[in-house]
């Protein structure tokens, strides 16, 4: 079953995974959480309609009901999940995939994440062991439900005044264009904002330059101040500032200070994951930040969050996560905020791309991937490597590893989705920085036959 991962279920559709495993994961899911009632959703590629329709088979087949919210953004299902007691939801998505994926995202109470270590193994063994499947002498029943407004509400309460903001706006062919209009009304410059499951203009996928080419273009021809593109489900949401330029994710975490720590005076604890850029602490400490580093993922970080009660967090992938939301994340919550802030920044003076030269201290490699079968081995090779030479400031080893020196810092990590090692590196010059990184490729390549 090689489409379940660390977060989630996904893969290309009938080659990972195909109707009768979604129709499988329906049966059992009743059953992993303990609960009759299970929430539903799904996103708008051509194969959510066919899941969804056996996803359900299964469940109302294991005699529970479903509450079925139709065509949904994944955190609306969150939303939905926490706010109406549902101890089961699934959201049918492949997220930020091309075209030929999909996938199951899938929660339990207080739209707590199920990954591979808390459920999603358990339904994964069961499958591989061909365990049966006999109907309920009592077939559950399907309910329409509709959270629209009640989700817009929500997102509502959170916007702040935009008129002098010239935005630009990606909308990806994804599932954000439920709602941005509904938001931000008609003045921004739109781009893609129809809903099409074949991502006919570029992939859902904003990490991946190519796909906020035209953003960038958008931004600059418009003379926008800032310009905003989601992934296709709407969980993560990216930015270009002013200059056409685009702004690493993990940076947000700090724009976002000006928010919660400074607009709403919320101290506490900041959750980064551990591939954040030291700025991001050193901007938000004088705020009255405790920033926390943990694991890679929803899975962990939602957990994570809620675990110290965390203000707020992000990831170096663009999601970001509240505790005024259930601990989750959300695309159009955090473009509401930042947008926030991006508006008051304005009437102040200070542009987005001077915001962001504030924050930005280090010269940083971006996540790069090498395609190895001994990632283990891998690892521990170039982490040993450095040791020796250098002694660390700062070791953390629960995601890959990362290692801190005085004038830089490296996290290589196995990827949770896909067949690489991921290695980012950042430090204080980019002299210092592009020798550190062929130092890794040389010990990568030379010695364990990695392949860029």
């Amino acid at each position: 079953m090689g489409a379940f991962h660390a977060y989630d279920i996904r893969g290309v559709y009938n080659v990972d995974f195909d109707k009768d495993t979604a129709y499988k994961v329906g049966y059992f899911i009743p059953e992993l959480l303990g609960t009759d009632k299970v929430l539903v959703g799904r996103d708008c590629r051509v194969s959510s309609e066919e899941i969804h329709d056996y996803l359900i088979k299964g469940i109302t087949d294991a005699g529970a009901d479903v509450y079925d919210l139709g065509l949904s953004t994944t955190p609306m299902v969150y939303f939905a999940t926490a706010s109406y007691g549902f101890r089961a939801s699934v959201q049918i998505t492949a997220s930020h995939n091309p075209a030929q994926y999909n996938g199951m995202k899938v929660s339990r109470e207080n739209a707590l994440p199920v990954g591979l270590d808390n459920g999603l193994g358990q339904i994964r063994d069961w499958i591989d062991a061909g365990r049966a499947c006999p109907v309920s002498e009592k077939k559950g029943a399907v309910h329409q439900m509709d959270v629209h407004k009640a989700y817009l509400g929500f997102l509502l309460k959170f916007k702040r005044d935009y008129s002098d903001l010239k935005i630009a706006m990606d909308i990806s062919n994804g599932m954000a264009s439920l709602y941005v209009k509904e938001i931000f009304g008609d003045s921004p410059a739109y781009i893609y904002d129809t809903m099409d499951g074949r991502f006919p203009n570029h992939e859902p996928n904003p990490l991946i330059p190519a796909n906020v080419a035209d953003l960038k273009e958008l931004v600059l021809s418009k003379g926008a101040d800032v310009g905003v593109i989601y992934d296709g489900d709407a969980d993560r949401v990216m930015f270009v500032d002013d200059n056409g330029r685009f702004i690493s994710p993990d940076l947000m975490i700090a724009v976002l200070g000006h928010w919660f720590l400074e607009e709403k005076g919320e101290k506490g604890k900041v959750l980064q994951d551990i591939r954040s850029s030291k700025a991001v602490g050193e901007y938000l400490a004088p705020m009255g930040a405790e920033m926390e580093t943990w694991k890679v993922g929803r899975a962990f970080a939602a957990r994570k969050l809620r675990e110290i009660d965390g203000v707020y967090g992000g990831e170096l992938a663009g999601h970001y996560y509240f505790r005024d939301f259930f601990y989750s994340d959300s695309g159009l919550l955090a473009s509401i905020l930042i947008l926030n802030v991006i508006a008051k920044m304005k009437k102040n003076g200070v542009s987005l791309g001077r915001l962001i030269a504030r924050i930005e201290k280090y010269r940083n490699s971006g996540e790069i991937n090498f395609r190895v079968e001994d990632k283990q081995g891998a690892m521990d090779a170039v982490r040993d490597h450095f040791m020796k030479e250098e002694k660390a400031t700062a070791y953390m080893d629960f995601d890959g590893y990362r290692v801190e020196f005085p004038q830089w810092w490296f996290n290589i990590r196995p990827s949770n989705t896909e067949p690489y090692l991921r290695f980012i590196c950042e430090a204080s010059s980019q002299e210092l920085l592009d020798m550190k990184i062929a130092v890794v490729k040389d010990i990568l390549v030379t010695g364990f036959s990695a392949e860029l």
